[in-house]
């Protein structure tokens, strides 16, 4: 989001008031067909921050329009629309001119990906959404209860349920099952478990930590430098090219590679292989040994 909004040269985030943002995206001009692919064609050519800055305001409503039609999900309009330009800014990048397309054509592809990953993330806690059919179930399922006049709570009908899954072509269980995640949203952790009674414990209060704690914390740190000694006291039985491989290949950050070390050592990798492999079984007897 942040090189779009540096491309473009608006202050916007969630914080800063949607108005003042609205009334700012309406001063930046609309491109026509012939400017907009001239303008795509010298991006794609010299990657200029000037041209693509042109191309990004000249499309910021369109990004609003498209967030417009996702209210419904009780998400911020800011943060989708800052989802949405992150999208657009994709798209200048995939753009190419030479095919055709009008560059709103191709970039409401990107800005509804954007906006809709974002929503997916967001709107539950529980992942939803994982196949393109239930994607497009969790995103039309409001619509079509809109167009059939169902917009209370209640639950649909087996007619109903076919039709809508007959129409997404997914399952009736699967309509079922999104219709009923819909209609609860994920509750708070902070909410009171009883409103009516003289209690404020929270369900907060009810989860269990799973952290360790100090006693169980104090007996890991204790056998962890047990065991950091016992290896110590087994490295004596290493020669010095053989704790110099142990420790590039299974100590480091970054291990060596099997080639990096045949080169360093003038042996074959598999000869490295070998030493590796024989130094760990040396350890470990020494260690069962008493060292």
């Amino acid at each position: 989001m942040e090189k779009v909004l540096a491309l473009s040269g608006i202050d916007f985030s969630p914080e800063i008031n949607m108005a003042r943002y609205l009334q700012k995206i309406r001063t930046f001009p609309i491109l026509s067909p012939e400017d907009e692919y001239d303008l795509a064609v010298k991006y794609q050519q010299t990657k200029d921050k000037k041209i693509a800055k042109i191309l990004i305001t000249s499309h910021l409503r369109l990004v609003v329009k498209v967030v417009a039609k996702y209210r419904g999900y009780g998400l911020s309009s800011a943060e989708m629309i800052s989802e949405g330009n992150i999208g657009l800014l994709y798209a200048i990048e995939k753009f190419e001119p030479e095919k055709g397309f009008r560059f709103s054509t191709y970039a409401l592809w990107w800005i509804k990906a954007a906006v809709q990953k974002y929503i997916l993330n967001s709107w539950s806690l529980v992942k939803i959404g994982t196949t393109a059919a239930q994607k497009k179930l969790f995103f039309n399922l409001r619509k079509i209860k809109n167009k059939l006049n169902l917009n209370d709570d209640r639950d649909l009908s087996p007619d109903v349920l076919g039709k809508i899954a007959g129409s997404l072509d997914v399952s009736v269980q699967e309509v079922t099952d999104m219709n009923i995640r819909l209609k609860a949203h994920d509750g708070s952790l902070n909410s009171v478990v009883d409103a009516s009674g003289d209690s404020n414990s929270e369900w907060m209060d009810f989860i269990a930590d799973s952290k360790p704690n100090q006693e169980e914390i104090l007996a890991y740190s204790e056998t962890m430098k047990y065991r950091r000694g016992l290896f110590n006291k087994a490295l004596v039985v290493l020669n010095k090219r053989e704790k110099d491989i142990l420790f590039k290949r299974r100590l480091m950050d970054k291990a060596f590679t099997l080639d990096d070390l045949s080169k360093a050592y003038g042996i074959s990798k598999e000869r490295v292989r070998q030493i590796e492999l024989n130094s760990i079984k040396k350890i470990r007897k020494a260690i069962e040994c008493g060292v």
